[in-house]
């Protein structure tokens, strides 16, 4: 079975990268083809708060490669206001906007809230029953019932088993552990929650999202378990998708870098990444000319 890892980061239109990852004079229609060029999925956090326009998902389609994948999260109405109830039109709605991606479709990624707990695993199974079954989809749990390493935890994998689905595991270990030392830094700690650490794959596609700090190289002592992991993972023939994130998201691109770097001299099978625009077009500027001396 032939394995792929899939990195990228939550957004791609992100200002802040013009010089790095993008050129300097990127403007926001060239954001995403350029970040393509590097990354082969992206989160697409900005379905959970509002729907895109058609003619917006046409351009996303257009502007990237076959073999990109977008990775929506279920909007916030559907996972968290009505927590899985009575939502079957909304559903179906957020779907067909996002069906003429086609190929370029990862999973969805359904992202419960903190309230949705084990009392609530028959409203999951009755809804994930109810989906499409010709996209995939994963789902990321925030209560403490699923980390019990007991029965609540067992039969939410059983579930997810059953319904070829996979899980996304959240690591926050890194940015609870740094110190408030900026505003994007406090609001992280106080919106993430602290959560055990958790690298069962479940599925065929485990999803990881990881959150660092401002400071890229603070996340090296946390990468380490999923260097480890995700090798087996490649090795067992997993596709796993990694996303990583920053508290002001401005270091993302090269965090995951930095993981990527690490995979390969650990030996692992993934081929090179290619090189941030922003960076290749500083390389390539003339240096100045030398100040012509009086003597």
């Amino acid at each position: 079975m032939t394995s792929t890892l899939r990195m990228g980061c939550p957004v791609w239109a992100c200002a802040d990268w013009r010089g790095a990852l993008y050129t300097r004079g990127a403007e926001r229609k060239d954001y995403l083809t350029q970040y393509a060029q590097v990354f082969d999925c992206v989160e697409g956090n900005s379905t959970f708060y509002a729907l895109p326009s058609s003619a917006a998902v046409a351009r996303w389609r257009d502007g990237t490669p076959t073999s990109f994948r977008f990775c929506f999260k279920f909007p916030s109405q559907i996972s968290h206001r009505s927590m899985l109830r009575n939502c079957g039109n909304e559903t179906l709605e957020f779907l067909k906007l996002m069906a003429p991606l086609g190929p370029r479709l990862g999973p969805f990624m359904l992202q419960l809230g903190p309230r949705f707990g084990a009392m609530h695993l028959d409203v999951l199974r009755a809804f994930l029953r109810q989906l499409p079954g010709e996209f995939e989809y994963a789902v990321e749990v925030r209560h403490p019932d699923f980390f019990d390493q007991g029965a609540n935890e067992a039969a939410l994998h059983e579930l997810l088993r059953e319904r070829s689905v996979d899980r996304c595991l959240f690591d926050t270990r890194c940015v609870h552990a740094g110190a408030r030392l900026d505003a994007s830094t406090e609001q992280a700690q106080s919106r993430k929650p602290a959560l055990p650490l958790r690298t069962q794959a479940i599925g065929q596609r485990p999803m990881v999202r990881f959150v660092g700090q401002n400071r890229v190289e603070a996340a090296d002592d946390y990468l380490g378990v999923w260097v480890d992991t995700l090798s087996q993972w490649l090795a067992a023939g997993l596709s796993p998708y990694f996303f990583t994130h920053t508290p002001d998201d401005r270091h993302a691109p090269q965090l995951a870098r930095r993981l990527h770097q690490r995979l390969q001299d650990a030996g692992a099978e993934v081929p090179n990444l290619p090189a941030f625009a922003g960076e290749q077009e500083q390389r390539r500027a003339p240096a100045p000319a030398a100040q012509l001396s009086l003597f």
